[in-house]
């Protein structure tokens, strides 16, 4: 006879497996209730996403044409090869193929569609721009092979021209990271394209319009069905700039084979006429996937074509800051226009010698002959007397040492020291020395060729410090005028008309007088006025001058003017990297620009 314990045992043992098996059972339909019942309206999202994908439609890119309407930056279709790497079902044959088809290897396939954690699950990947269309034909017989695999029809910017204006057009590509994660509340997505740099990048949201989209219902392998709804993107708008392409192209040719800018400007209106950095880039090499050896390969040359030299390069202004100088010590009363300084050739200060360009010296000299001749030791002496705050004064009046304003991205604002200035940056106080060299743009002084060219412009203006200006107008499709850019002031320079007057004489004087050093830049209807610059880029002693071979170690050559004098319509600037004296390399620079300028019929 069965024992108690022995029967509660055994119902024991039969009852457990049956309570597990109503447990397990019982989370399997409480599961289902949940999944079915409370979570219906997330699986069901789900669910049409993967029946119902939406596509976007990038708007197409506003066009940028110069002054009068000559069309500098556009579009063009492009057939790019992509994947959708959710659909793909064999990767090694579609590698395979895609490798064979568009002759890249499978390696630099797999790079390109490997994940991004900021791409949407079902975004295609670009593997390859601007398929030809028999590589297009080919990749379409096989569509229906290899699920994933698609051709796009993408708008591309094409850069007529080139190289031509390029640090002023800049250049597009894919967004990045960073950039995404900044600016996806402004509708961007993984693999757009955006602004990188010049008035692609400053200009962004105008060019940019505002992406469309449609509704696509697709089958199992994800191949489209059926449009269910479509919104037309609307086109960016149109950007006019204050560029002459004539002119823009001259003074590109002319500047061919110098690393150097040079800016032309119409003092009137504070308008870029022509803007140019050498050496430049073709910013059609980048609008597409630029691959990571290309990249290298323009950002470690060294002669850097990616920096814009206009606004970014930094240099001493040499002998052109004596237009500075000058104002300076006659506005100050510290000089009068009579004043007669002593040039020996050198002046002496302490236990250093300080020389001039002429090593006889220029003799006894008034401040007119003073900036004709270029002479250093009167500039010295002027520096001295008026001292470095003084000077620093005058010096950013002239637009020196901040940025100018122009709509273009990362521009660089310059240096004018002042004692306060040393005293932060190394814990000194200022030596007298120094403003030696400060009186004649050498020293700590830096300055960019887009402020020298405005510093000109104040000059032949009549004092006006102007906002330069690289657009002119925008425009929508319809080809109606958005906006209108105007001419801005920003200051007016602290001198008098006399002085300003006196000034105007001997800028003058350097281009026509006899002894003038920049007679290079002289043309025969027209009245240049002119200052030639050569700036010093290592301290060499004369006697080793001629053992620094190495061109990295010759002077800066600077020449700025405006013409005609009397009323002058144009004024510019120009740097030649390297290039020795001013007047014997940036002035015939200027002298042949000015010669095509006026002689086109075109009035400016």
């Amino acid at each position: 006879m069965t024992s108690y314990r022995e029967g509660r045992a055994k119902f024991l043992r039969i009852l457990l497996p049956v309570v597990i098996v109503a447990l397990v059972f019982l989370g399997i339909v409480l599961r289902l209730w949940y999944l079915q019942i409370f979570q219906y309206e997330k699986f069901r999202q789900l669910s049409i996403r993967n029946r119902i994908r939406l596509k976007s439609i990038p708007a197409m890119r506003g066009m940028i044409f110069d002054r009068d309407g000559n069309l500098l930056v556009d579009n063009r279709p492009s057939f790019c090869a992509a994947v959708v790497p959710e659909d793909v079902r064999d990767r090694e044959a579609l590698f395979s193929f895609l490798g064979n088809v568009l002759k890249m290897d499978v390696r630099e396939i797999k790079k390109r569609l490997k994940k991004k954690a900021y791409y949407a699950s079902f975004q295609p990947r670009i593997i390859k721009e601007n398929c030809d269309t028999i590589t297009v034909a080919r990749l379409q017989a096989h569509l229906s092979e290899f699920p994933g695999l698609e051709i796009l029809v993408r708008s591309r910017r094409y850069y007529k021209y080139g190289p031509l204006a390029s640090h002023v057009l800049g250049y597009i590509g894919e967004i990045s990271q960073k950039e995404l994660k900044k600016r996806k509340k402004e509708g961007y997505q993984a693999g757009d394209d955006i602004g990188k740099y010049g008035i692609e990048k400053t200009f962004e949201k105008v060019l940019r319009g505002k992406k469309g989209g449609y509704q696509v219902e697709v089958d199992a392998n994800g191949r489209e069905i059926k449009v269910l709804r479509k919104v037309e993107p609307i086109p960016g708008r149109n950007i006019y700039l204050t560029l002459s392409l004539p002119l823009q192209q001259q003074l590109e040719k002319i500047m061919e084979g110098k690393a150097g800018a040079a800016v032309a400007v119409d003092p009137k209106t504070g308008e870029i006429l022509a803007m140019v950095s050498h050496p430049n880039f073709d910013p059609n090499l980048l609008t597409t996937r630029i691959t990571s050896k290309r990249w290298k390969s323009l950002i470690s040359n060294p002669l850097h074509p990616l920096v814009d030299r206009a606004i970014q390069g930094v240099y001493p202004p040499g002998s052109t800051f004596k237009i500075v100088t000058a104002s300076a010590g006659l506005e100050e009363k510290v000089i009068q226009g009579n004043t007669l300084l002593y040039c020996p050739g050198y002046l002496r200060f302490g236990r250093r010698l300080y020389r001039c360009w002429k090593k006889s010296g220029h003799g006894w000299i008034p401040v007119h002959q003073a900036i004709v001749e270029s002479c250093d030791v009167f500039f010295y002496q002027v520096g001295l007397k008026l001292g470095i705050n003084r000077l620093a004064f005058y010096a950013k009046a002239f637009g020196l040492g901040q940025k100018t304003g122009i709509a273009l991205p990362h521009e660089k604002p310059g240096l004018i020291p002042d004692t306060l200035w040393k005293k932060r940056q190394f814990h000194e106080p200022w030596f007298k020395g120094e403003t030696i060299s400060v009186s004649i743009g050498q020293g700590y002084v830096l300055v960019t060729p887009l402020q020298m060219a405005m510093l000109m412009a104040s000059v032949a203006n009549g004092g006006k410090l102007l906002v330069p200006l690289i657009v002119k107008e925008i425009r929508d499709t319809d080809n109606k005028i958005v906006r209108v850019y105007k001419p801005r002031v920003k200051s007016h320079l602290p001198i008098s008309e006399s002085v300003l007057g006196m000034i105007q004489a001997g800028l003058w004087g350097v281009v026509n007088e006899e002894h003038g050093t920049g007679h290079r830049a002289r043309l025969k209807d027209i009245n240049v006025s002119g200052k030639t610059g050569t700036a010093q880029v290592i301290r060499i002693r004369r006697a080793n001058v001629s053992r620094h071979k190495d061109n990295k170690f010759k002077d800066h050559a600077w020449f700025v003017a405006y013409a005609p004098s009397e009323a002058p319509t144009v004024a510019m600037s120009v740097l030649v990297e390297h290039g020795g004296h001013g007047g014997a390399t940036a002035a015939p620079v200027a002298g042949t620009f000015l010669r095509f300028f006026f002689d086109r019929p075109e009035t400016y």
